[in-house]
C-alpha cells in the first residue's frame, strides 16, 4: 500500500483546465439517452502509470455529466456489462419511487447483459450524483458514480462560470493500481470504512481549472469516496458557500476553519477572484495539509459581474413541534466497548456471527433490513428523528427520496440536506415532511457501514 506521506504529496503531475464530458451518450429516436456500466482500463496516475481495472459509466470515471434543467425529463435508458448485477441510484433527487434504483427495495439488480429504464422529473435544481446501488462498497470504490447536474430553469450561471469537481478517493497499490484485493476487508467494515491514499478530481490528479478574473464562479463539489470525509478551508481561497446537498442557501456565506465534505454530500462553493494569479485547493488532514487542485486566475479587464442569485427550491417546510419523534441510536463496529444486544433476520447475533457473517452495525439494536419497515408512515406526516452516535467512528446519515432540515439544539430548523455528518457521541435530530410516498432507505453513506448493517427502510403510504 502507498505510505501516508505519498497520499499527502499525491502525485506531481499537473493537468490541463479539467472538464467533464456533458451527455457524452447516444440519443434514440424515444428520447432516451443510452448509458453503459462497463469494464475500462483507467491509468489513475497518469499516462505512464499501469492501469487500474475499474467499472464505468460510459468507459470513463467519473461517468459523463447528465446536466438538465430543471422540472425536465430525465430518460436513461442503462446497460449493464459488468460480470455482476447492479443499479443506478440517482442521489438526492426527490425522485418517484419506482426509478430510485436500490437493489432488492425497489427494482430488482440489471442482471449481466440486460437492461432497465430510468425515467423520471428532476423537480429541484441543484447538485446531485448518480452511482451504482447494488454491492456499493464494491462497486462505487471501481468507479461506478457520476455527476448529476439539475440548472435553474433559466441557468444562474453561464456554463463557462459552472464548474462540476468530483472528488474521489482511492486505495492504489504500489504500482499505483487499484488495490482489488481489500475491497470486502473486514478493517474497513468494523472501523473507519475504506480509506483510500489517492485523491482525484474529475478522475485526474492535482488537476488546473481556469477562473476568470472579476467574473463570479459556481463550483460545484461531490464526494464520491467509499468513507474520506474531506477537510476544506474555503475561507483561505475566498469561497462562500451558496448551496449545500443540492439546496441553495437563502443567503451566500463564508465558512471560517474546517469544512467538512462527509462522503456523498455537495457543496457549491461561490468564487469571484478579483485579483489574477493562483489559488490552491487544500484538504486537512491530522498532521497537516495538501494541495490537490489548483485555481489558475486568468487576467481579465472587464468590469465585475454582478453576482446571480440561486433560487431556492420549494421543499415543504417540516412541522417541528408536531413531528412524530423517532429515535435511531448507532451500535456497533470495532473500539465502541461492546456490541450490546444485535438482532439480525430476527434472531440475535453472536460474535462468532458478527465476524462470519461481516454485520457488525446497527440502528436500534437491528442489524441491517428485514421484510418489515422499521417505520411506517402517512403522506405528509412531519418525521423528527433524533439520531445518535454510540460508536467510536462518524457516520454519514443519509435519507432516500426526501431533503430534511438540521435542527440545533433549540429545535430551529437549519440547512436543508440529503446527508448529515455525526461524530462520535453526537446527537443529531433532523425533520422532514414524509411527502414522497413508497419505501425508502435510511443509511450511513460510509459504503462498508451500510454493508455491514447500517442500513433499514421506511414506508410512506
Amino acid at each position: 500500500m502507498l505510505s501516508r506521506r505519498t497520499f499527502l504529496q499525491a502525485s506531481g503531475s499537473v493537468s490541463a483546465t479539467l472538464l467533464l464530458p456533458t451527455l457524452a451518450l447516444s440519443n434514440n429516436d424515444d428520447g432516451f439517452l443510452e448509458l453503459r456500466a462497463q469494464k475500462a482500463d483507467i491509468h489513475l496516475e497518469g499516462p505512464e502509470s499501469s492501469p487500474s481495472p475499474l467499472w464505468t459509466y460510459a468507459g470513463q470515471t467519473p461517468g459523463p455529466e447528465i446536466r438538465i434543467r430543471q422540472g425536465q425529463r430525465v430518460k436513461v435508458r442503462f446497460f449493464n456489462d459488468l460480470p455482476e448485477p447492479t443499479s443506478i441510484h440517482w442521489h438526492g433527487i426527490r425522485i418517484d419511487n419506482k426509478m430510485d434504483g436500490v437493489s432488492g427495495l425497489t427494482q430488482e439488480p440489471v442482471a449481466p447483459g440486460q437492461s432497465f429504464d430510468y425515467d423520471f422529473i428532476a423537480p429541484d435544481a441543484g447538485t446531485y450524483w448518480y452511482h451504482a446501488h447494488n454491492k456499493s462498497w464494491n462497486q462505487v470504490a471501481r468507479g461506478l458514480y457520476g455527476p448529476l447536474i439539475i440548472e435553474e430553469a433559466e441557468p444562474a450561471f453561464p456554463s463557462q462560470a459552472d464548474i462540476t469537481l468530483v472528488i474521489d478517493d482511492w486505495r492504489l497499490d504500489n504500482a499505483g493500481v487499484l488495490h482489488t484485493d481489500s475491497l470486502g476487508a473486514i478493517h474497513d467494515w468494523s472501523h473507519a470504512g475504506r480509506l483510500g491514499n489517492y485523491l482525484t478530481v474529475n478522475g485526474k490528479s492535482q488537476p488546473v481549472i481556469s477562473l476568470e478574473q472579476n467574473k463570479p464562479h459556481r463550483v460545484r463539489l461531490i464526494n464520491t469516496s467509499n468513507a474520506r470525509i474531506i477537510t476544506l478551508q474555503p475561507d483561505q481561497i475566498g469561497a462562500q458557500i451558496i448551496a449545500l446537498d443540492g439546496q441553495a442557501l437563502s443567503h451566500s456565506r463564508m465558512h471560517e476553519g474546517p469544512f467538512l465534505l462527509a462522503p456523498a454530500q455537495r457543496a457549491d462553493f461561490l468564487l469571484f477572484p478579483r485579483d489574477a494569479g493562483s489559488l490552491p485547493l487544500k484538504a486537512l488532514t491530522h498532521d497537516g495539509s495538501f494541495e490537490f487542485a489548483r485555481f489558475n486566475v486568468e487576467a481579465s479587464d472587464n468590469e465585475p459581474e454582478p453576482i446571480p442569485p440561486l433560487p431556492v427550491n420549494n421543499i415543504p417546510e417540516p412541522d417541528v413541534a408536531n413531528g412524530r419523534l423517532l429515535p435511531l441510536v448507532m451500535t456497533g463496529g470495532a473500539m465502541g466497548g461492546g456490541f450490546g444486544e444485535m438482532i439480525y433476520k430476527g434472531q440475535p447475533l453472536t460474535r462468532a456471527d458478527i465476524r462470519q457473517q461481516k454485520q457488525m452495525w446497527a440502528f436500534n439494536n437491528h442489524v441491517n433490513m428485514d421484510d418489515t419497515p422499521f417505520l411506517e408512515v402517512k403522506h405528509g406526516e412531519t418525521i423528527v428523528v433524533e439520531m445518535t452516535n454510540d460508536t467510536a467512528f462518524p457516520h454519514a446519515m443519509h435519507v432516500h427520496g426526501h431533503h430534511f432540515r438540521v435542527l440545533d439544539d433549540q429545535g430551529v430548523a437549519g440547512d436543508w440536506r440529503d446527508t448529515v455528518l455525526l461524530h462520535r457521541n453526537e446527537k443529531i435530530k433532523i425533520a422532514f415532511v414524509a411527502d414522497n410516498p413508497g419505501n425508502w432507505l435510511i443509511h450511513c453513506h460510509m459504503l462498508e457501514h451500510a454493508a455491514g448493517g447500517m442500513v433499514n427502510w421506511f414506508r410512506v403510504t
